[in-house]
C-alpha cells in the first residue's frame, strides 16, 4: 500500500500554560503583532524588542498590553523569558534570535521558518475555554488556515460554553459518580442530548440542573453492541453514524476485511481486539466471537463489531444478533456500504443500466455451513447483474454452476480484486476465460466477480477516473 508523504519533522502537539509568564517577541511590524497578540491571549508578560514599532504594537504598548523596548536586538533581551518569537524582515536577526534562545535552552518559534524554531504555532478555533489547533508540521500554514476556516463553521461557540460547564461541574461528578466507567458514560450522554441543547440555547441554569439530576441516579453501566458496517475500504466512505458509534466504544472488535486506517478512527484509549476471520481461516470461531460481544458487553462496556461492508450482507450480522438477543444484551446495527456497491462504482461498472441490465442480484461462493458448495440457483435471468462475493476460490464452480443454468460463456464479466482501495484492481474478461485470467493475474481474495452485460461500459479509463485523485496519486507514485 502506498503511504502519504511525512513531514521532515514530527511534533509533539501540547497545550502550555503560559499565563503570568515572560515572553519577548523580537520584531514589530504587522506578522509579529499576530504572533504577540497570540501570546497576550495566553496572559504572557510580553516584551518587544524592535528599533520601530508599527502601528499595532504600538497601540498595545500605549494601552499596557505589553512592555516595548525600542531597540536592536541583543542575545541578553532573552534572559528569563519562557518563551521566544522571532519576528523581524531580516533573515540575520531572526537567525540570531533563534541561535541565542537555543543557547538558553528557551522555546522558540521563528516566523515562516520552521529550520529555526523549536515549536511552530498551529492555526487555532478559540472557544473558551474549550481550543482547537489544526497544524501542518510547518508544511503548509493554507492548508492549515483552510482547516480552521472549515472546522470553525463546523463548531458552535456554544461548545465553548458546554465545556465551561462541563469544568465546573467535574469535581462535583467524581463525588456523585466514583466509577470512572459510569462518568464516561454520562458524560457522553451530556455531550449528545438535551443537556447540550439547554447550553446551545443560552439556558446553562436548566443545564446545570439537569447535569446534577444525571449524576444523581447512580446507575450501574450497561453494556451495549454496535454492529458497525465499515464500507469496503476507502476509510472515506465510512458513515458519519458509524465514526460517532466508534467515538463511542471502549473495545473494537476488528477483523481482516477492515484496514487498520478505519480501525485508528476509533477512541484513542479504546481497546482493540483482531478476530481475524478469513475464509477458510477463522482465528476466532463464529460462536467464539458472537461469546466474546456478549461478556464483554456484561462486563458493561460499549462494544463496536466493526465489520468490513455492511454487517447483514454476508457478514455473519445475523448470526451475531441472534446471539446478542440470546443474552439479553442490547444492540444496534449501523449499516455500511456494501462491497458491490463500492467495488462496482470504483471499478466504474454499473451494476444496473437501462439499456443493460433492470435487476442486479447478490450471492456468495462461500460454502454453506454444512459444508455443501454453493448452489447459485435462480441467479441466471435475461438482463440482470450478478454479482458473488467470496468467489475467487471457486471460480471455475461458479463458471460451471452458471453455465449449466443457461448463461453464455462469452457473458462479460468482471473481478474488482480490493475495491476502493489504492491497489484496486480490475480484472475483466468473460465467464469462459475469467478463471485462467485471475489465475495468472494472482487474484487473492478480497474480490468481488460482476457478471452480466453491465461489464462492457467498464474500462481502464474510466475505473481509474471513478477513484479519488489522492487515491490515483497514491498509486501512481
Amino acid at each position: 500500500m502506498a503511504h502519504a508523504p511525512k513531514a521532515d519533522r514530527a511534533y509533539f502537539g501540547a497545550f502550555l500554560d503560559l499565563k503570568g509568564k515572560p515572553g519577548v517577541v523580537v520584531g514589530a511590524g504587522a506578522v509579529a503583532a499576530l504572533k504577540a497578540e497570540a501570546l497576550l491571549r495566553s496572559g504572557v508578560r510580553l516584551t518587544v524588542v524592535a528599533p520601530q514599532a508599527g502601528a499595532r504594537i504600538a497601540e498595545l504598548a500605549l494601552l499596557g498590553a505589553l512592555h516595548l523596548e525600542k531597540k536592536r536586538f541583543q542575545p541578553g533581551d532573552l534572559v528569563g523569558a519562557e518563551i521566544v518569537i522571532g519576528a523581524t524582515d531580516d533573515p540575520t536577526v531572526n537567525e540570531a534570535v533563534s541561535i541565542a534562545a537555543r543557547a538558553l535552552r528557551i522555546p522558540v518559534n521563528v516566523a515562516d521558518n520552521a529550520a529555526l524554531s523549536t515549536f511552530i504555532m498551529p492555526s487555532v478555533i478559540d472557544r473558551p475555554p474549550l481550543q482547537i489547533a489544526v497544524s501542518t508540521a510547518g508544511t503548509s500554514p493554507v492548508l492549515a488556515r483552510k482547516l480552521r476556516t472549515i472546522i470553525e463553521q463546523a463548531v458552535p461557540f456554544g461548545f465553548g460554553r458546554l465545556a465551561a460547564l462541563m469544568g465546573r461541574f467535574r469535581s462535583r461528578s467524581k463525588q456523585l459518580e466514583p466509577d470512572p466507567e459510569v462518568r464516561r458514560r454520562i458524560w457522553e450522554d451530556v455531550i449528545d442530548g438535551p443537556i447540550a441543547e439547554l447550553v446551545f440555547c443560552g439556558d446553562e441554569a436548566a443545564a446545570a440542573g439537569r447535569l446534577e439530576r444525571e449524576f444523581s441516579r447512580n446507575e450501574k453501566a450497561e453494556g451495549f453492541v454496535s454492529l458497525v458496517g465499515a464500507g469496503p475500504g476507502d476509510p472515506e466512505l465510512l458513515t458519519l453514524r458509524a465514526l460517532r458509534v466508534m467515538q463511542r466504544a471502549n473495545v473494537v472488535l476488528y477483523d481482516h476485511l477492515v484496514s487498520p486506517a478505519l480501525v485508528d478512527l476509533a477512541r484513542r484509549d479504546a481497546e482493540r481486539l483482531y478476530v481475524g476471520k478469513e475464509q477458510d481461516n477463522h482465528s476466532l470461531p463464529q460462536r467464539e466471537i458472537n461469546a466474546l460481544m456478549v461478556r464483554l458487553a456484561r462486563e458493561g462496556k460499549r462494544v463496536v463489531r466493526l465489520k468490513g461492508g455492511d454487517p447483514f450482507m454476508f457478514g455473519r450480522g445475523g448470526e451475531e444478533i441472534d446471539a446478542l438477543a440470546a443474552a439479553g444484551i442490547r444492540f444496534e446495527v449501523v449499516p455500511g456500504i456494501t462491497a458491490a456497491a463500492g467495488a462496482a462504482a470504483y471499478a466504474g461498472i454499473p451494476l444496473t443500466h437501462r439499456d443493460h441490465a433492470d435487476a442486479c442480484v447478490f450471492a456468495t461462493g462461500h460454502a454453506r455451513k454444512d459444508g455443501a458448495p454453493p448452489a447459485l440457483d435462480g441467479l441466471v435471468r435475461p438482463r440482470q447483474t450478478i454479482v458473488i462475493y467470496m468467489g475467487v476460490g471457486a471460480l471455475a464452480a461458479i463458471r460451471d454452476r452458471l453455465v449449466a443454468q443457461g448463461l453464455a460463456a462469452a457473458t462479460p464479466c468482471a473481478l474488482v480484486e480490493k475495491a476502493t482501495l489504492p491497489e484496486q484492481r480490475v480484472i475483466v474478461s468473460t465467464l469462459e476465460g475469467i478463471t485462467p485470467l485471475a489465475a495468472r493475474e494472482g487474484v487473492r481474495p478480497p474480490a468481488l466477480l460482476i457478471v452480466g452485460d453491465v461489464v462492457r461500459l467498464c474500462s481502464g479509463a474510466r475505473a481509474c477516473e471513478q477513484r479519488p485523485v489522492e487515491q490515483r496519486e497514491q498509486a501512481e507514485g
